[in-house]
Formats: C-alpha cells, sequence, structure tokens
C-alpha cells in the first residue's frame, strides 16, 4: 500500500509547488484563452439515491476506453470473470437509461469498442426508483450531446501493452442541421488477453485434492457501430432511432495442469490442452418517440425495441490422464450455437400533480425473450454424458410501476414508490426432457427521504427491495468440460433472490459524506461445487440463511489550486455475519464473520504548468466476497496517466500506466456443503498504453436531456 500511496503524494506535492511558482510567472502574461478551464461540476457528486462520476470534462477519459473509466468509477468493482458489480454486489447497466443487452465477457468487450472520449457521467444508482427493474443497483453510462450545426468528431488510436500487445480505434461523427441530429460510433479491438489462475479443489469424504494450474490466452477481433437519428418535430416532440451492431470473433487457447490425490496418495496427474473458437453477433433496435414540456414539466416516453444475440462456439479438449502404469488420452469437444430474441415495448410518463409542487410518475414495460441452446458433444470419452441436447427458454416479464416525490416546507424531500413485476417463464430440453414451467408476481417497495437542516447539513434515508433473477444460461443442466480438467452445468431449479436495502446518508459542507448501509437476504444462488463419480462439477445452486451487510462509508470531493486540482477520496468499513448462511448450507468457512476496510480515490489535475498537460491517478483498495466465495486477498489497483493536448490541431496524446508497482491477484475460496475451491488468478490488466486523438468540428456539448423529471426531484438530484 505504501508503494502506491508514496508516489502519489510525491506527485501531487510536487504538482502543487510547481504550479504555484507558474501561476505567479503566469500572472504576468497574457494566458490563452482555450486552455482556461472553470469547474462546473465536482469529479465525483454524493447524492441521496447515486453517486455521479462526472467525467466529460475529466483528464480521465483520455488514452481509455468506457469499459476502463467503469472500473475507475466508485463503488464499481469487476471480479476475474468480468463481472461488474457495485458495492460488491451484481448490477445492471443501462446507456442513455436504456437497458443493455450484454453482460459478463460480451459486455466488456463492447464497452472496449465504445470510446470513453464520448462519455457525460457515469451514475451509480444503488437505490435505484421503481421505474428502473428490479435487478438491485444499477449503472447509467449518459453519453454526451452535440446539437452545434454542422458535422464534429474524433478519431481515437490506442495501443497497449499488457502481457501480449492490443490495440482501439474508435471513429465518433456527429451532424446536426435544424431539427435534425445524427450521431455515429464506430469501434474496433483487436486485443489479448493473458490469465494464469492457479487451484485448490478439496473434497471432504476421502480427502480427495485436485490442484493445479491454467495459463490461458484470449484473442478478439471485435467490430461494433451504433447510429442514433433524432429529428425534432417541434420544441415538444421528438423522435428517433438507435441502430447497434456487435460482433465478436474470438478465440482461445488453454493449457492446464494437475494432480489428484486420495487420503494423501496420488492418483493421477494430467494435462488439458484447449482450443475455442467462437463468433457472436449483436443486432439491436430501439424506435422512441418523447413529448416534452419543459413548461409544465410533462414528459411521455415510448420506446419500442428488439434485440438479437447469437453466438456460435467450438470448443475442443484434449485430456491426457497420466497413472502409476497406464496413460489415459480423453478428447472431448463441444458446440454450441446460441440464439437469443429479445422484444419490448416500454412507456414512462411524468407530471407534477396538483400545486403543492408534487410530482409523479407511472409507467411499464412489457418484455419478450425466446432463447435456445443447442450443445453437442464429441470425442472418444462421452461416458456418463449426454451427448447432445437443445435447452428452450421463454418468459414474458410484465411490470407497472409508480412513484410520488414531494418537498415540504422546503427542507423535506421525499419519494415513495411501488415496482408490480410479474414472470412467466418455461423451459426444456429436447432430449432429456426435463421442464419447467413456472410464474410469480413481485411487489418492490422503495422509499427516499432527505431533510436539509440548512445549505450545508442534510440528512436522507432511502429503503429499497430488490429481486435479482438467474440469468436464462445459469439454468442449462447440459454438462460439458471446463478449461481446468473439471465440468460445469447449469440449474433448473433455480431460484430469483430477494434482498433489501436500508441507506442512511449524512452530508456537510457540501463535500463531507457519511454514509451507513444495512443489506440482508434470507436466500440467494451461488456456485456450488459437487462431485458425481470421478467428476468434480461447478454448478450454481440455491442456498437458504440470513446473510447481513454492514457498511460505514466516508466521502470527499476537494478542489484545489483554482479548480486545477480535483480530489475524490471514500474509504469505508464493511462487516458481513454469514453466520445463519454456513449454518443452514454447512458451509465449512473459515469464519463466519468477515471484516475488511476499502476504499478509492481519483485525482485530476487540469493544465499543468499552462501547458496543456492534464493528469490523472486512481487508486482502490478492494475484498470482493460474494456469498459463500471469501476473498483472500486485498487488491490495491491503480492508473496513472498523462495527456498532452494541442489545441490548436484539436490533437491530443496519453501515455497511461496501469497498476506498475502491484500487479492485481483474485483469490478467492468457494465453500460448498462436501468441499471447497480455491482460485487464484493473476489479472493482465497492468502495463502502459499510447493514445492519439484527432478532433474536428465545434467540440461544445450540453447535458443530456433524456433524463425522467424524477431524477431531478424527491432527492434524485
Amino acid at each position: 500500500m505504501k508503494k502506491i500511496l508514496a508516489p502519489v503524494a510525491l506527485l501531487l506535492g510536487t504538482l502543487a509547488f510547481s504550479q504555484t511558482e507558474k501561476d505567479t510567472l503566469a500572472s504576468k502574461v497574457k494566458e490563452i484563452e482555450e486552455v482556461t478551464f472553470v469547474a462546473r461540476k465536482p469529479t465525483v457528486e454524493s447524492k441521496v439515491d447515486r453517486t455521479v462520476f462526472n467525467v466529460a470534462n475529466s483528464s480521465i477519459l483520455a488514452g481509455n476506453t468506457t469499459w476502463d473509466v467503469l472500473r475507475m468509477t466508485p463503488l464499481v468493482s469487476i471480479d476475474n470473470n468480468d463481472a461488474l458489480k457495485a458495492e460488491g454486489e451484481s448490477v445492471t447497466v443501462y446507456i442513455n437509461d436504456r437497458k443493455s443487452v450484454f453482460t459478463g465477457k460480451e459486455l466488456k468487450e463492447y464497452l472496449q469498442t465504445m470510446p470513453a472520449d464520448n462519455l457525460m457521467k457515469i451514475e451509480v444508482i444503488t437505490s435505484p426508483s421503481s421505474r428502473y427493474e428490479a435487478t438491485g443497483s444499477v449503472i447509467n453510462i449518459v453519453l454526451k450531446k452535440r446539437d452545434d450545426e454542422g458535422l464534429k468528431g474524433s478519431v481515437t488510436f490506442n495501443n497497449r501493452q499488457n502481457t501480449q500487445n492490443s490495440q482501439y480505434t474508435n471513429l465518433n461523427l456527429n451532424y446536426h442541421k435544424k431539427n435534425f441530429t445524427q450521431t455515429l460510433v464506430g469501434g474496433y479491438s483487436d486485443n489479448v488477453w493473458v490469465q494464469k489462475n492457479s487451484f485448490t479443489n478439496t473434497r471432504y469424504q476421502d480427502n480427495i485434492v485436485t490442484e493445479g494450474s491454467t495459463n490461458s490466452i484470449y484473442k478478439g477481433k471485435n467490430p461494433s457501430i451504433s447510429s442514433t437519428s433524432e429529428y425534432e418535430l417541434n420544441d415538444k416532440n421528438t423522435m428517433g432511432v438507435i441502430l447497434e451492431a456487435y460482433q465478436g470473433k474470438r478465440n482461445n487457447t488453454s493449457e492446464a495442469n494437475g494432480t489428484r490425490s486420495k487420503n494423501n496418495e496420488l492418483e493421477y496427474s494430467y494435462d488439458q490442452n484447449q482450443n475455442s473458437s467462437t463468433l457472436n453477433r449483436t443486432f439491436g433496435t430501439n424506435f422512441f418517440y418523447k413529448y416534452y414540456d419543459k413548461e409544465k414539466s410533462k414528459i411521455l416516453d415510448i420506446n419500442l425495441g428488439t434485440n438479437y444475440d447469437g453466438e456460435f462456439e467450438d470448443n475442443n479438449f484434449i485430456k491426457n490422464k497420466v497413472f502409476s502404469t497406464t496413460t489415459d488420452i480423453q478428447q472431448i469437444g463441444v458446440i454450441s450455437d446460441v440464439e437469443n430474441r429479445n422484444y419490448y415495448i416500454k412507456v414512462d410518463y411524468t407530471q407534477p400533480l396538483g400545486k403543492s409542487g408534487g410530482n409523479f410518475e407511472v409507467g411499464g414495460k412489457m418484455d419478450f425473450n425466446n432463447n435456445i441452446i443447442p450443445n453437442q458433444l464429441y470425442g472418444n470419452q462421452l461416458t456418463g454424458l449426454s451427448t447432445g441436447d437443445i435447452f428452450h427458454y421463454e418468459d414474458n416479464i410484465n411490470s407497472l410501476y409508480a412513484n410520488y416525490s414531494k418537498t415540504f416546507f422546503k427542507k423535506l424531500e421525499t419519494r415513495i414508490g411501488m415496482r408490480y413485476e410479474y414472470i412467466d417463464y418455461k423451459m426444456r430440453q429436447d432430449v432429456a426432457g426435463t421442464s419447467r414451467n413456472d410464474s410469480y408476481g413481485k411487489f418492490l417497495p422503495n422509499i427516499l427521504i432527505k431533510y436539509s437542516f440548512s445549505d450545508k447539513y442534510d440528512l436522507s434515508l432511502t429503503y429499497n427491495k430488490n429481486l435479482w433473477r438467474p440469468w436464462y444460461s445459469e439454468f442449462n443442466p447440459f454438462m460439458q468440460p471446463t478449461n481446468d480438467g473439471f465440468y460445469s452445468r447449469g440449474n433448473i431449479d433455480l431460484n430469483p433472490n430477494p434482498s433489501d436495502r436500508l441507506y442512511l446518508k449524512f452530508g456537510f459542507l457540501k463535500k463531507y459524506f457519511l454514509s451507513a448501509r444495512y443489506t440482508f437476504t434470507d436466500q440467494d444462488y451461488w456456485t456450488n461445487y459437487v462431485t458425481e463419480g470421478d467428476k468434480i462439477i461447478s454448478e450454481p445452486a440455491n442456498f437458504i440463511g440470513k446473510v447481513q451487510k454492514y457498511f460505514l462509508y466516508a466521502n470527499t470531493n476537494q478542489s484545489f489550486i483554482k479548480n486545477k486540482l480535483n480530489v475524490n477520496l471514500s474509504f469505508g468499513w464493511n462487516y458481513l455475519d454469514n453466520s445463519d448462511f454456513n449454518k443452514k448450507n454447512e458451509l465449512r468457512a473459515d469464519t463466519n464473520y468477515i471484516s475488511y476496510w476499502a476504499g478509492s480515490t481519483n485525482l485530476t489535475y487540469t493544465n499543468l504548468f499552462n501547458k496543456n498537460i492534464n493528469l490523472s491517478a486512481w487508486v482502490e483498495v478492494s475484498n470482493q466476497n460474494n456469498g459463500n466465495s471469501i476473498a483472500n486477498k486485498t487488491n490495491v489497483f491503480h492508473n496513472l496517466s498523462a495527456t498532452k493536448i494541442f489545441p490548436k490541431t484539436q490533437m491530443e496524446l496519453s501515455l497511461q500506466l496501469m497498476n506498475i508497482f502491484a500487479r492485481p491477484v483474485f483469490d478467492s475460496t468457494t465453500f460448498s456443503p462436501d468441499g471447497s475451491q480455491r482460485n487464484s488468478s493473476r489479472s493482465d490488466w497492468y502495463g502502459f498504453s499510447l493514445t492519439f486523438v484527432k478532433r474536428f468540428g465545434n467540440q461544445k456539448v450540453k447535458e443530456n436531456t433524456k433524463t425522467d423529471v424524477e431524477k431531478n426531484s424527491g432527492g434524485g438530484k
């Protein structure tokens, strides 16, 4: 930790001293108007229901993709499987208030083709209103909106050196004339990701221990394009269409080595080679109509859309098992051809209610999903395995919501909301004949209260009930090999995970915030490991038992040296009580109570020495504990960058250093009733990158207005 903080502190001290001297000299000469910087918003805003990361004018954008900026967003973390989390819990990602079709690694690859230069802000909504779907916290990526006449845009070239070399290229075009606006964003990435992993799997019965390591190389060539056409019929009515297309062409090679022992006696050793190729195509459409009466604060927003996601994958495994006297060569291949179709219609309406200053919002959504996963195995070792099956999943989710917000006595802000969701879903396997038809409805309330003692002191309280549903592929019970020598499958009997969250926040002097959060759940679904014959299988499973989480956090955002240095710092204490959860699931965890510190800081310095040089630094201390997985190591992530701007030619050149002082390692143990699995993965997010940006046209932007009124009232802002 000292290795990280020392150079950052030294850097800041040097900058502060040198800038003070430079400003004294600069006051005697005429400054260039193009490089004058005035901070209008703090980099990080702590609001009642969300934390807002304002990045539009921040040097943190330079040399980064949207995915990189997400990694550096306060409260957001990313695990070794590239899953986004907010305050350690799963999230749903929105882009301009539109739910993204991507999840997991596909979301990462898509956001890596999206230039960070196009970002306005990132909202981490930890207490979302009833407007949002009932899946816990929400990350809303808000893009810039350019409406100056003519053509403008930028092109970005990035070369990144991690373990191996990667390249990213982005093109961003915007055209506006009178009432018509056209935005076109294209990206292409040719990247290589290397991951080394070690594992130890222990089965309590007969003390069966399997341990080894894997070395994987992922290569991907991913083009993407998105188009937004918007036409203003008049000052109140707007209509448009959003079109998105993405392709991921990937291949993966992996080498695994391991040994298995029983009661401390070696049974066999093995090595396994994996080769896979994947082709993924995604197409999305969204037709929207918006009525916005600014004088009466009325908004009607209608969205009609479709999403298609198809993925063809061929995975080939060759495994050599060496016993004391014999060698067994196994070959298993897996072919999958996944097709997912989604259709939806969404309506939101907002207006003031009465003359007392209240605001009412109502809306609903109809979602239809039709997903098919065909799997086929080939090879010479298929005994005990299904050689092929087709998994079908269909659902219809209908939701209605209402929010009412009002301010009393100019000091007490309130918001109360209710969301009702009803899902009807069915799934089946063609060959095995396994099937499930089910349906349920849930009421999900939320409450927000904020009292301002003065313009410098306020206290707020929020409550949310959430419901996290299993992803459709997690239901698929088809078993197949994994790259470490084990097997995996889904679980058709998975149940959703409800949770409750209570959040208390105290703000003072407009820049200091203290918060406390309590969340609990009585059931959940997490990764489980089971043994069947000689196969060790990972699968999601239902776990009952109460889990209670307590959080205490402090946050501040400060500006120094005439708003050139902006510092955001957050630090907190986390305490998890898993005692009931571990007891009811017979988990032999090392401890039932987990206590750890976590925090992050974002530092940006603008116009160093008045030479159009911007600097940024980011440091995060995190420890990821999820359900029955306990972290064994605390990571310290860091990122340092410097950007030189050339105003006359509208060009930028950036150098970025990633985790150069300490390479992150994700190390955790997952506990099951009959055993445990420890995984330790070395992250490939380290090294350096060079970025060149060329801009053209008028780069002036304005705040994106495609937001609902509830964000401007009831504590949302």
